[in-house]
């Protein structure tokens, strides 16, 4: 029986006019006037009640299917509601839900086509990339000048950089098109860490920036830790490119109640204000540093690909990225935020 308060008041309005009828046929015709009044205000109320509960469980059934359809099933009906304006309504539902059913299988078939364009996409650029490496190569052995051979070494810095661009436009097209597939396991902090600095190992020490490391024992999240590994390299990388000789860039790591937090710091000029609520956009160049624009013309971070390339990342398996200035004077701070998931 519904509980809707409406429907109790429209009851005692109907129980309370039956038993005003019924008094007035006992003084006006007698009691025989009156148990016929009262049979019959009985038998509506029961007719009424009846006929509400049906529909109101017509009401249930359809909320429920909707819900089942809105979750993504697929095989839900909604045939078989009876006849009158409930009937009506589930045969639009119906409609719908098919329509929805229909559109959804188109989008994952072109889904997977747009998987499969950008890795033939991916191999048709890499490969005459890396045949032009191995070409620079042979010509800065074979340079005839010194001039000549740093030449062709900046051409092969270049050249790894456009490789990088490219990797990075590729990773966050997949991203876009929802054909990344990422894992979620326990990851290791300590180890995560260690193996983001790995591939800046070396221009780290060409730039004279040294990396300190400070993560508490057993830190730990759920998560991706490849993906993971790549946003926290990509940042990493930022807070290099951005620390003059002589500084540090420092990873502090630990875990409480509520998170997993990772935060990475520099000692360099820091974001200018202007450019902090944009600095996780894609395509974004800043405007603190224009004498760098030439010299980043193929970086990833340079042309605003790096750090968006990590916000991504990291916000698909559910985490959080911020960036602030470490002090007034200076020192871009990143604060990475892992929630922990309560069943």
């Amino acid at each position: 029986m519904p509980r809707d308060p409406r429907f109790i008041a429209l009851l005692g309005i109907g129980a309370a006019a039956t038993a005003a009828c019924c008094a007035g046929a006992w003084l006006q015709a007698g009691p025989a006037a009156a148990s016929w009044v009262l049979a019959c205000g009985a038998a509506l109320l029961v007719l009424f009640a009846v006929t509400t509960a049906l529909r109101y469980r017509r009401i249930a059934q359809l909320s429920e299917r909707l819900d089942r359809a809105l979750s993504g099933e697929r095989d839900v009906s909604f045939k078989g509601m009876g006849e009158g304006e409930l009937a009506i309504l589930a045969s639009q539902l119906d409609k719908t839900v098919t329509r929805l059913v229909v559109a959804n299988e188109e989008l994952e078939a072109e889904k997977h086509a747009l998987a499969d364009a950008l890795a033939n996409i991916s191999h048709q650029l890499r490969t005459p990339l890396t045949s032009l490496g191995i070409e620079l190569e042979l010509m800065r052995k074979a340079a005839a000048t010194p001039e000549d051979a740093q030449r062709m070494r900046d051409c092969g810095r270049m050249l790894e950089q456009l490789q990088w661009l490219v990797s990075s436009l590729l990773k966050l097209a997949r991203l876009d098109a929802g054909v990344v597939r990422l894992e979620r396991h326990r990851v290791d902090v300590s180890s995560l860490v260690k193996a983001a600095q790995e591939p800046l190992a070396v221009a780290a020490d060409l730039a004279g920036v040294t990396f300190q490391a400070k993560v508490e024992p057993d830190c730990s999240f759920m998560g991706d830790a490849a993906w993971t590994r790549e946003a926290l390299t990509n940042v990493l990388k930022n807070c290099v490119e951005h620390t003059p000789a002589g500084g540090t860039v420092s990873i502090t790591a630990h875990e409480d109640a509520v998170a997993c937090r990772i935060r990475m710091e520099d000692t360099g000029p820091g974001i200018a204000e202007k450019d902090l609520p944009h600095v996780f956009e894609r395509f974004y160049h800043g405007t603190s540093n224009p004498a760098r624009r030439d010299e980043d013309a193929c970086n990833p971070s340079g042309v605003g690909i790096g750090l968006s390339l990590s916000r991504a990342l990291l916000v698909a398996q559910g985490a959080q990225i911020t960036a602030s200035n470490a002090s007034p004077t200076g020192g871009a701070r990143f604060d990475l935020v892992f929630p922990k998931v309560t069943v």
